[in-house]
């Protein structure tokens, strides 16, 4: 019996947006508005989704003794989160500066403060144990994501969504089932520059890596699913998209939270992709995380 269907090991930061006419150059300043902080950063993101979806989720990560910090665990625990595998301390919580100018434009810095911080030493074969599919992503060190993939007791699933992309060693890929990329990632990941391929055939030349699964995100036009069986699409749902800020990290955690309870990787991405779809709804990351009511909605 799992404890919970998903742990998410990963990254948590504080969002520090910033409302600008227009960037400064070299050795300018400018005045902007005033200065928004949210909670963010790709592992809480996705452990925020996954509860609000009413999985029962755990966050592995690390996080200051700070205010920022103190932020993070109320917003993960108020999503319904467990958070004792939060840990405090090594560095200040990781923070992204984020200049917003009126087109919409951004220009981020990020400190990864104590997401940096997390190490192979905390990767414990117990907390992993306890979760029926454990996911992770890149804004964390790469090997402590490897240390994960070495402790992953027998029948806990893996789910990569390597972002930021960089290459992936073969133990790790092999772990993953599924691998979830989007179309860039998938690019990064190939060795492909910008090119026009076919997203299918990408998908194919993903799978022969050595995951035992792909996922490649197609945005507004759904996703792709990758396996042994072969590619199968899996349609969005048509909405008017306001900010697509932290989709991707809704649609991930959608389905690595159905995975853990059970469902066929199709099923599994069709319901991610419209957990996506009524994500970019709504302004924001985490505020912009549909509940599994609302998903229900969005289909009728």
């Amino acid at each position: 019996m799992y404890d919970y269907d998903l742990l998410v090991v990963g990254s948590a930061n504080a969002d520090l947006v910033v409302g600008v006419e227009r960037r400064p150059g070299a050795g300018e300043t400018v005045l902007g508005g005033d200065l928004a902080v949210h909670p963010g950063g790709k592992g809480a993101n996705q452990a925020v989704a996954a509860a609000r979806l009413g999985a029962r989720t755990a966050l592995l990560a690390r996080v200051g003794d700070d205010g920022h910090g103190r932020l993070l665990r109320d917003s993960l625990r108020s999503a319904g989160v467990d958070t004792a595998a939060v840990l405090t301390g090594g560095a200040p919580t990781g923070v992204a500066l984020i200049t917003v100018d009126p087109s919409g434009d951004n220009s981020i810095v990020v400190s990864p403060g104590a997401n940096a911080r997390l190490t192979e030493g905390d990767v414990r074969a117990d907390v992993l144990g306890a979760a029926r599919v454990v996911s992770a992503q890149l804004e964390i060190p790469l090997e402590t994501v490897a240390a994960v993939v070495r402790a992953l007791p027998e029948g806990t699933r893996f789910v990569l969504n390597p972002s930021p992309p960089r290459p992936l060693p073969d133990d790790v890929l092999a772990a993953c089932d599924p691998l979830v990329v989007n179309e860039h990632e998938a690019r990064v990941l190939l060795g492909d520059g910008e090119t026009d391929d076919d997203p299918a055939d990408r998908a194919r030349r993903l799978l022969a890596l050595g995951p035992r699964s792909v996922v490649v995100t197609l945005g507004a036009k759904g996703a792709l699913v990758c396996d042994a069986s072969g590619v199968r699409a899996v349609p969005s749902v048509a909405v008017a998209a306001v900010d697509t800020t932290g989709a991707g990290d809704a649609f991930t955690a959608a389905l690595a939270s159905r995975l853990g309870a059970g469902e066929e990787l199709s099923v599994a991405a069709a319901y991610a992709a419209r957990v996506g779809a009524a994500a970019v709804t709504r302004r924001g990351a985490q505020e912009s995380y549909p509940t599994a009511a609302e998903v229900a909605a969005l289909d009728a």
